[in-house]
Parts: structure tokens; C-alpha cells; sequence
């Protein structure tokens, strides 16, 4: 009884594993989007060539270089504690893994403040879109 058991619960759960990518992408965010520009017949998400190309370049690069930054947080984050679980009472490694986890959250709050301060600057330039790096979300007029 426990092998028949044991067999259903492998077949049941291959079959969730094989069924499961065709439920998670039944509706695709890509596809919507790519259908949206098609009908509109616009380069919308694009930038223009122009004075706004140079802070869209600026801003993408800022945030991918503070993302960039925040996975090192987390790796830092991991690392403490993991130093702090295996310390087995070693008041040496404790201290280490306190300080590596104090450092990293000072990292953070520095993270956090120059995305706020990047975020305020590239929002507030002529043409910023909120955020987005100055890059125009609505349609490109050639008035």
C-alpha cells in the first residue's frame, strides 16, 4: 500500500510540475504590452533622439548599478548570518558577523538615499517622466 501510495503522490506531483509553466504564463504581460504598441502604431515606450536620450542613458545606468548594490546587501545580509549561526558560541565570530550586519544595513540606508536622490533629480529634469529616467510614456508627437 505505501508504494502505490508513494507512486501516486510522484505522478501527481510530476504532473503539477509539468502543467504548471503553461497555467503561470497564461496571460503574458509581454504579449499584452507588445499587442498595445502594435494598435497604437507608436514607438511610445521609446525615446526620441534628442536631450532626453543622454538622462535616459545617466538614470539606467544609476539604477542598474544601485540594484547592483543591493544584491551585494543581500549577499552581505547572507553571509552574517550565516557567520552567526555556525559562531557555536565563539564570541569572536559573533562580533564579526554583528559588525558585517551593521556595515551592511549602513550600506542599505546609503543605497536607499541615493536612489531617493537620483529618483528626485531625474524626476525633476526637463522632460523627467516621475522616475522613469526622463523617457516618454505617451505618444511621440512631431508638432
Amino acid at each position: 500500500m505505501k508504494k502505490y501510495f508513494k507512486k501516486i503522490v510522484i505522478l501527481i506531483s510530476l504532473a503539477v510540475v509539468l502543467v504548471l509553466p503553461y497555467v503561470a504564463l497564461a496571460a503574458s504581460p509581454a504579449l499584452d504590452n507588445l499587442q498595445e504598441i502594435g494598435e497604437r502604431g507608436s514607438a511610445a515606450p521609446y525615446t526620441a533622439a534628442g536631450e532626453d536620450t543622454l538622462s535616459l542613458l545617466i538614470s539606467q545606468i544609476i539604477k542598474a548599478f544601485l540594484g547592483l548594490l543591493g544584491i551585494i546587501f543581500l549577499i552581505l545580509i547572507i553571509y552574517a548570518g550565516y557567520n552567526w549561526m555556525t559562531a557555536q558560541g565563539d564570541e569572536e565570530k559573533v562580533t564579526l558577523a554583528k559588525n558585517t550586519l551593521a556595515r551592511a544595513v549602513i550600506g542599505l540606508i546609503i543605497i536607499i538615499a541615493a536612489y531617493s536622490i537620483t529618483y528626485f533629480v531625474f524626476s525633476n529634469l526637463p522632460g523627467g517622466g516621475g522616475g522613469n529616467g526622463g523617457a516618454q510614456t505617451g505618444p511621440i508627437n512631431s508638432d
